[in-house]
């Protein structure tokens, strides 16, 4: 039997572990700031290792399973260059998901698989956990966000 989710429930907490690797002024998780949509994080440490943490190296893939977690303890996307996510120490133990194979609609990276911006990987985390209402307010915040859901079919 299929679980069916109240989506008046409250937003989840979302946050980003930021390594200011990024032009500001097209980073889509400081703006998702500016919004009060996410808190920018300095670590993982404490509390947010119970988090669901989005991580393209992840063994496992998130999935519905995961909305739990996300409810009470947050989503955190990583915000950083691959070759730095490969080398990062604190990321030793933790709910660590990838994200199936998805197509990024970001002008930087249009048309390119698995090279998704942070909105784009938090919205898509929060469709495949049925947080439907709060993937489209996270892509209502750039005009390339329906073309996202529309190219991988939210």
């Amino acid at each position: 039997m299929m679980k069916r989710y109240n989506s008046n429930l409250s937003m989840p907490k979302l946050y980003c572990l930021h390594y200011n690797e990024c032009d500001p002024k097209k980073c889509s998780a400081i703006k998702l700031r500016k919004f009060n949509l996410l808190k920018i994080i300095k670590g993982i440490k404490g509390h947010f290792r119970n988090s669901i943490i989005l991580n393209p190296f992840a063994r496992e893939v998130i999935s519905l399973d995961d909305r739990e977690l996300i409810l009470k303890y947050g989503l955190i996307v990583i915000d950083c260059s691959w070759k730095k996510l490969l080398k990062l120490s604190e990321l030793d133990s933790g709910n660590y998901r990838k994200l199936p194979s998805l197509i990024a609609a970001n002008p930087i990276n249009y048309g390119i698989w698995e090279k998704l911006c942070s909105a784009e990987a938090l919205a898509a985390a929060l469709y495949i956990t049925k947080f439907n209402d709060y993937g489209d307010l996270i892509l209502s915040k750039f005009s390339w966000g329906i073309q996202f859901k529309e190219l991988n079919k939210f």
